[in-house]
């Protein structure tokens, strides 16, 4: 849209922009008269505009089983496989307060830290990925699953947990400030449809700038979660734990290829894999 000659010199004397004393810029002029005041630049619209490859290894949130995930399906799935059920779960008005508690402070877009399933499987409608690193925070492998996610009471499994450490890579999702809401309920579902987390705000760094994201970090009040975990029970856990969500062996291997993807390698994630691996093959026959 052009504007008038009056209407130019106005705004050239508004922002003080001269070539000297007494005379008005006249290629400033010119451009603004034109409608060329400031090139527009149009929002990103492709979330995977910054890590392309990407974008065959993050589940479509339309296609993710989580996005509609209630205490009533995973009831219903646990039953429908014959365990035992021993899940816990949320009440909703419970869940729904521990989410107005952990957003009651924040305003905007929301960016949310993922560092293991969230990673390949979010569940939520993100307008942009990107690789983030959390400084204060590490990947530990200290959750075990005896409650029929990804593993039974028979044959526990592993999944990750974000605690106090040296620094973790990750991915961060940002959602847009009129989306938050609605996304965030499918993510507290999601993430907290039973105790093990905390939802809580993390600095992290993209790009070499300082943000703030949601996370889910460890609850330690949660008997599940084994800070006292040897190597050998996550070796034996990430290897044969199943259940109605998949493999712990799925589990890892899908962290350790998503870090891949975009340059990082999680030296822990990447033995403990090998090692699963290795325990889960076929013992070679002793001649």
């Amino acid at each position: 849209m052009c504007i008038s000659n009056s209407s130019a010199d106005d705004l050239v004397e508004m922002i003080g922009l001269r070539i000297c004393d007494d005379h008005k810029s006249p290629v400033l002029k010119f451009y603004l008269t034109m409608g060329y005041m400031m090139p527009k630049t149009s929002p990103i619209k492709d979330p995977f505009h910054f890590h392309p490859e990407l974008r065959q290894l993050i589940k479509p949130f339309r296609d993710s089983f989580y996005r509609s995930i209630t205490t009533e399906k995973i009831r219903a799935q646990i039953e429908n496989s014959g365990q035992e059920l021993q899940i816990d779960f949320y009440e909703d008005d419970v869940r729904e307060r521990l989410r107005s508690e952990a957003l009651s402070q924040h305003t905007g877009d929301l960016y949310v830290f993922g560092y293991a399933s969230l990673m390949w499987d979010p569940a939520i409608d993100f307008s942009e990925v990107r690789r983030a690193f959390a400084p204060n925070h590490q990947r530990r492998f200290i959750l075990v699953d005896d409650k029929g996610g990804r593993g039974t009471s028979e044959k526990p499994g592993l999944m990750a947990a974000l605690d106090q450490g040296q620094g973790c890579e990750g991915l961060a999702f940002k959602i847009t400030s009129e989306k938050v809401d609605k996304e965030t309920e499918i993510l507290f579902r999601r993430e907290l449809i039973a105790p093990g987390y905390l939802a809580v705000f993390v600095p992290i760094e993209i790009d070499g700038t300082s943000q703030v994201a949601l996370t889910f970090v460890a609850d330690h009040e949660q008997p599940h979660i084994r800070q006292d975990i040897t190597r050998l029970e996550q070796i034996r856990f990430a290897a044969t734990g199943t259940g109605i969500l998949g493999t712990s062996l799925e589990y890892l291997e899908s962290t350790v290829v998503q870090l891949s993807e975009i340059g990082i390698i999680d030296p822990d994630a990447s033995e403990l894999l090998a090692a699963a691996r290795n325990y889960s093959s076929p013992q070679k026959a002793i001649p």
